[in-house]
């Protein structure tokens, strides 16, 4: 066989030219991205480290491109431990590269799509998997597609996958029935997994059907894929029975062979938490603490509403009279984070936040023969939307009428939805909201569920002491809570927020009295 040095030096060339034959949106369809020579190396590395001496190697990769892994797999393992080679691809220009390259090997290239192929009867096993599967999110997945996916992982493990659940979900979980038993399975995937609702199933697959052995995730700035802004994690399990007192390794940062943080967790306490990105450091959310106070039980926490059009259903407050949009149909809404520079916003004696530009939205309840009859302006302004298909859009289609809007009230308080660490600071802004203005879907808003309502109406003076204790929460207790993504962007939904701890503010309402004993018998703490 040629030098191994020489066929990766074509490797990588053959791998950049066959990139550049797809847009990047294509490539972003078919989940394409390459994984890259030193991190196939240091994945390949790390398996050679856990592989006996002596054991001849039954290798898979079911998504081999052209072949990265394996190539890292021939350098690193001893010459002539090869017993089987078997790599598949869905891309026949890909399949045919790797034929091409390593045809002097012992791989085998079948050109398929893995996930249809696993549903044959009889598989063989092999004993090392190396996959870097393709990052096919769910909404590029046919419905067709996902109900063979699903039906197929729920015969075969007896567990259901999501359909909000990328691609790379059933390649892990279907591979199974390749695995034999001790067979060692690496995956690069998405860190998203160990956090989300849809990660559910390679959760449960991880701690009760294999033996989990270590996690490696990587800093959320240190992107592994130029191309793809995703924060990914390396997994690695044997194919056995999980021990009982099972113990997995999970690291953060750094490269797999040098973390920057490495700790060991228990399988049943990874069977226990809703999130995973927290270890090996954090603690787990143990909902059985009845001391444990978090913001949803002091507020409703919702989504910012979403218009659908904002270019259509927003505008400044000139552009609303210049359309003939009535008073009556138009509600302060505040503009996006970039424009609002104080924690506090104040109002003018309209309602509307004293920001720049000064917004409306659009939001009417009456039927159009109705408008056409009593504000004929404002009724043009509706027709050029229909003229423009704003009406068929998704969301105002499922509206009656199409121009109405999501009851969301304003909120004293609001969060933001998204945001990057910089110089350890909170990614999320808490602000206080004195306006009447409700806020679309890049902010989380939090109104104060009954009792805690009642006690602002009696005194507004708390709203103050509400607002230092929401904006002085930490960091990291929000950064737990939430989920993170390529390039550090951090993001939290609703039920993400309600489970931010708030224990000393919640001390502090029992000790002043403004509770007393619904809020003991509520959240069960003793008054001081």
């Amino acid at each position: 066989m040629a030098d191994l040095d020489s066929i990766e030096s074509r490797r990588v060339s053959e791998q950049e030219r066959l990139d550049s034959l797809k847009t990047t949106e294509e490539r972003n369809k078919w989940g394409q991205f390459a994984t890259p020579p030193a991190l196939a190396t240091d994945i390949l590395q790390f398996a050679r480290s856990l592989w006996s001496n002596g054991t001849d190697v039954r290798f898979l990769d079911p998504a081999i491109g052209t072949g990265s892994f394996y190539s890292a797999f021939l350098r690193i393992f001893p010459p002539n431990c090869v017993k089987c080679a078997h790599g598949i691809e869905l891309d026949p220009l890909f399949a045919d590269a790797a034929r091409s390259l390593w045809a002097a090997s012992r791989l085998n290239v079948t050109t398929a799509d893995f996930t249809r192929l696993a549903l044959a009867p009889n598989l063989p096993k092999y004993n090392l998997v190396v996959c870097n599967p393709p990052y096919v999110r769910h909404h590029h997945i046919t419905s067709e597609h996902k109900t063979v996916l699903k039906r197929a992982v729920l015969e075969q493990l007896g567990m259901r996958v999501s359909g909000l659940a990328g691609l790379y979900s059933s390649f892990l979980l279907l591979c199974d029935r390749w695995l034999e038993t001790g067979a060692l399975s690496i995956w690069l995937i998405p860190s998203e997994f160990m956090d989300v609702n849809y990660g559910e199933a390679v959760r449960k697959y991880l701690t009760t059907s294999v033996q989990l052995l270590r996690i490696h995730r990587f800093c959320p700035s240190d992107v592994q894929f130029s191309d793809a802004l995703v924060s990914s994690a390396i997994v690695v399990f044997r194919k056995a029975k999980p021990d009982p007192g099972g113990i997995a390794e999970m690291s953060f940062g750094g490269p797999l062979l040098r973390p920057a943080q490495s700790g060991h967790v228990t399988v049943e306490t990874l069977k226990g938490a809703r999130k995973w990105s927290g270890f090996p450091s954090a603690q787990p959310y143990d909902r059985s603490d009845p001391n444990r106070v978090c913001l949803g039980d002091l507020f409703t926490i919702k989504r910012g509403l979403a218009t659908g059009s904002n270019r259509f259903f927003v505008m400044t407050v000139e552009q609303s009279e210049k359309a003939g949009i009535p008073k009556l149909f138009r509600r302060p809404i505040l503009p996006g984070p970039r424009f609002v520079h104080e924690s506090v916003i104040e109002s003018d004696e309209q309602g509307y936040p004293l920001i720049a530009p000064r917004l409306i939205l659009v939001d009417c309840s009456l039927d159009e023969e109705t408008i056409q009859r009593r504000y004929p302006k404002f009724w043009k302004y509706l027709q050029a939307g229909k003229d423009a298909g704003i009406h068929d859009t998704y969301l105002a289609s499922k509206r009656r009428p199409w121009y109405s809007q999501e009851n969301r009230p304003p909120a004293p308080f609001i969060c933001t939805y998204m945001g990057r660490t910089r110089k350890g600071k909170n990614p999320f802004r808490v602000m206080w909201n004195k306006s009447d203005a409700t806020a679309h879907n890049v902010y989380l808003l939090l109104y104060p569920k009954a009792d805690l309502s009642n006690a602002l109406q009696r005194d507004p003076a708390l709203y103050g002491v509400l607002f230092e204790h929401l904006r002085s929460i930490e960091a990291d207790a929000f950064l737990e809570q939430g989920r993170v993504y390529g390039g550090g962007l951090h993001k939290m939904e609703p039920r993400e927020m309600e489970r931010v701890p708030v224990q000393n503010l919640a001390n502090l309402l029992v000790s002043s009295g403004v509770y007393k004993r619904q809020v003991q018998m509520q959240f069960d703490i003793a008054t001081p």
